[in-house]
């Protein structure tokens, strides 16, 4: 809502944007593919000491499967790829794989 449009019962608020002379661009925190890099590595190697089943509670395991391969997208190409396919590999031989 526009900061001077009054709200249902004609009150305008009183307290501004906060963040109204920045550009979104601004508030966006850089990054960093080596954080990213190593957690995609944690995670990979807790699905390769795993024997039996998931290293992850059954909604951790769903979350993770999700979120590996769009993590892995801030890495290079061949990086990015190479990661997606070994966690592919261990979640199938775990019986993990959609």
């Amino acid at each position: 809502m526009p900061q001077d449009t009054p709200d249902l019962f004609g009150h305008s608020p009183t307290q501004g944007d906060l963040f109204a002379g920045e550009s979104h661009e601004a508030r966006q925190t850089p990054i960093d593919p080596d954080v990213i890099r190593r957690r995609l590595h944690a995670m990979l190697a807790a699905v390769r000491a795993t024997q039996k089943g998931s290293p992850w509670s059954p909604e951790t395991t769903r979350l993770n499967r999700l979120i590996f391969p769009q993590m892995a997208n801030w890495l290079p190409e061949s990086e990015r790829d190479q990661l997606r396919f070994e966690f592919e590999t261990e979640l199938k031989r775990l019986n993990l794989a959609a």
